[in-house]
């Protein structure tokens, strides 16, 4: 069994073929498969993934994402693998990308969250046993993993290290419009429009500026007159209209 799923999805008439690649569920090494497959839980490893990955090769990939994470070794394999494809990959997080999985949603040259997802970072954690010097020296290896995890949102976001190392040290939960203002997302699905537009337009007239537009429009109106319209007609009009103008 495997988290992942590929799919091709047959040209329209508007559309062209593209594929689907569909990632669920726990993220595992390849030294972990067999685990999962005798407790029949859906997993995959790296070496598989890239296998089936090259059979794809040039064609634009849409990755949906929908994970709380795993083994960041593993993540670190499909991160590189999809980094490595030649085609366009575009992310969609639809309703999770958490831990290890928000790793590989890093590698979409495009990323758009679900308005009801959510993307969680933090920092590497596992489990140890031993002397002394055996816990400080793995210590210092979840130091040196952290460090290449900031590496991929770093790349995205253009952040600061310091910056994405406090977001990781508070385990940070994003939602879609949190994610695209820090700069871990693209876009959000779904929406029509941008929450916020590219121009600003004021549209509050007073109503000095509503009468000096107006009689400006007046001024431009009697520059084009006929000449041979009597002065007395213009003075008539003109009263007229500042008349109308002031209702």
């Amino acid at each position: 069994m495997k988290f992942w799923s590929f799919k091709n999805i047959a040209a329209t008439e508007t559309e062209p073929e593209s594929t689907e690649l569909r990632i669920e569920g726990d993220i595992v090494s390849d030294d972990d498969v067999w685990i999962y497959q005798w407790l029949d839980m859906p997993c995959s490893s790296p070496n598989v993934f890239r296998d089936e990955l090259k059979q794809y090769a040039g064609k634009d990939i849409t990755v949906w994402i929908d994970s709380y994470g795993g083994d960041v070794f593993a993540a670190a394999g499909i991160y590189n693998a999809l980094m490595e494809h030649k085609g366009k990959i575009t992310v969609k997080i639809d309703g999770k990308a958490m831990s290890a999985a928000s790793v590989i949603a890093m590698a979409g040259g495009e990323i758009q969250m679900s308005p009801v997802g959510i993307l969680m970072i933090h920092n590497p954690l596992t489990g140890a046993q031993g002397y002394a010097s055996d816990l400080r020296k793995t210590a210092d290896v979840l130091d040196e993993v952290k460090e290449s995890i900031i590496n991929a949102y770093q790349l995205k976001t253009g952040k600061s290290r310091n910056k994405i190392s406090a977001m990781m040290d508070d385990e940070t939960y994003m939602s879609a419009k949190t994610a695209i203002k820090e700069g871990f997302a693209d876009s959000m699905l779904y929406a029509e429009q941008p929450d916020t537009p590219t121009e600003t337009m004021n549209f509050a007239f007073g109503r000095n500026a509503v009468l000096n537009s107006t009689n400006e429009s007046v001024k431009r109106l009697f520059a084009i007159s006929k000449p041979e319209l009597p002065k007395e007609n213009i003075a008539l009009a003109k009263a007229k209209l500042a008349l109308q103008l002031t209702l």
